[in-house]
């Protein structure tokens, strides 16, 4: 009978091939994929040295190391063989000098002013020129004091004239007073005329001298030595002796001084080497304090200290032969102070400052290196002294210390040779871990 076209046709469950079972895919990609990171950690803990240190063990917020004392910088892979410079430490005489900043101060400063009113007919100094006291620097036209000369001169003669025949009269009177012809009256009267004749021709003369030194103010001369400055005023101008600025300004710069100041702390050793009559010799460099400008020696010292800065201020003296010096500049002072004998001096590049204060890297006699806490003295320059911590002739590690730590094993290089090295990379050991990366990269 056909099949209804309307009724669904069920298939037999005996007809139905069964189904395949599903791959998990999913669960294999899991696993490959663990296995994969956990291959990628193992390969590059191996490869990096110091990997189990964490950052804040290996480095500090201020960038060096974190470690106890006597360890060093942590973070180093103790089989990595790290190329150094190396330095002894050395036993010789140290010049300890006091660095500070001077301000060129001139011997002395004189504004050139006219002592007489009148109109300024020659200059005849140049701007900068050096004068030496005495010489001529300007002319005040001369003809009205010329002209009060010749009036106090005629003064002066006129009452010689006066007193010469008062003179005469009084001895004429002396004589008629003996004959018994005139009155002692008279005569009194005439001797008293004749000694103010005398006061008045004191008087004339002082006026003559006055006169006379009016007109040699006519003459303005350097009063000092120096280097004059920018002309203040031209010829042919009225000059007055109220005049503020003057007609130049001499300042005497052969010899200068140069004024700074040290801190009171070191004012002891400074009156020691002046009351042994040894001053310390000074130098002035220039604002980069790169170029000496000249050389010259301590002369005084201030009588008091600022209490507000705790400074006190010295005062050196130069002789300024070239010139270079000048007032109001301001110099680089480098001063000696003192000569240490037969102390121990390391390079200042050598000196590592951390959690145990100071210290060096001192390399061992099997090139490795071991931390040493040190006491620092002065330093100057690329020098510093060591007061204790370090023996005389003992290395240290000079350049390359920001990857050592205590017990790293270095390759002594030469600074030209650690220069060359410092980009190339670390060279592996021969212990058990370096076999091990090899056969580990290998794979």
């Amino acid at each position: 009978m056909p099949a209804d076209p309307l009724t669904p046709i069920v298939p037999d469950p005996d007809d139905i091939p069964p189904r395949p079972p599903r791959p998990r895919s999913w669960l294999i990609a899991g696993v490959l994929a663990v296995l994969a990171v956990v291959a990628v950690a193992w390969y590059w803990h191996e490869r990096t040295p110091g990997a189990g240190a964490t950052a804040a063990d290996s480095t500090r917020a201020d960038g060096r190391s974190k470690g106890g004392a006597g360890k060093g910088r942590p973070g180093a892979d103790p089989r990595t063989v790290l190329p150094v410079a190396v330095a002894p430490a050395r036993v010789g005489d140290f010049t300890v000098y006091l660095n500070a900043l001077g301000n060129v101060t001139a011997r002395s400063t004189v504004t050139v002013q006219p002592r007489v009113d009148g109109q300024l007919a020659r200059v005849l100094f140049r701007e900068g020129q050096l004068v030496k006291a005495g010489d001529l620097l300007a002319e005040i036209d001369p003809r009205p004091f010329e002209v009060q000369l010749m009036q106090a001169n005629g003064q002066l003669a006129r009452d010689q004239a006066q007193l010469a025949n008062a003179r005469v009269d009084l001895t004429r009177y002396q004589t008629l007073f003996k004959q018994d012809s005139i009155a002692q009256q008279q005569v009194d009267t005439q001797a008293a005329l004749v000694r103010q004749l005398e006061g008045t021709i004191e008087a004339d003369r002082g006026a003559v001298e006055n006169a006379k030194l009016q007109l040699s103010y006519t003459k303005i001369k350097a009063p000092s030595a120096g280097r004059t400055g920018l002309r203040q005023v031209d010829a042919g101008n009225m000059v007055r002796q109220t005049d503020a600025s003057g007609i130049v300004v001499i300042t005497q710069v052969q010899p200068i001084n140069v004024v700074y100041s040290i801190p009171e702390d070191k004012l002891a050793a400074v009156l020691r080497r002046l009351q042994n009559g040894d001053a310390p010799a000074v130098d002035a460099y220039n604002r980069d304090g790169k170029i000496k400008i000249a050389s010259g020696k301590l002369v005084t010292v201030d009588n008091q200290i600022d209490p507000t800065t705790g400074t006190i201020k010295l005062k050196a003296e130069f002789a300024n032969e070239n010139a270079q010096l000048f007032p109001n500049q301001f110099v680089n002072v480098r001063m000696q102070l003192e000569t240490l004998h037969n102390v121990t001096a390391v390079p200042s590049s050598a000196v590592q400052r951390g959690s145990p204060g100071t210290f060096v890297y001192r390399v061992n006699d099997d090139d490795t290196v071991s931390v040493r806490v040190v006491k620092l003295g002065p330093t100057e320059g690329e020098t510093t002294v060591i007061e204790s911590g370090l023996a005389a002739g003992e290395r240290v590690v000079t350049d390359g210390a920001d990857k050592l730590r205590d017990g790293a094993k270095i390759e002594p290089v030469t600074p030209e040779q650690r220069a060359q090295q410092q980009n190339a990379p670390p060279r592996a050991g021969n212990g058990k871990g370096g076999e091990r990366r090899r056969g580990s990269e290998g794979k």
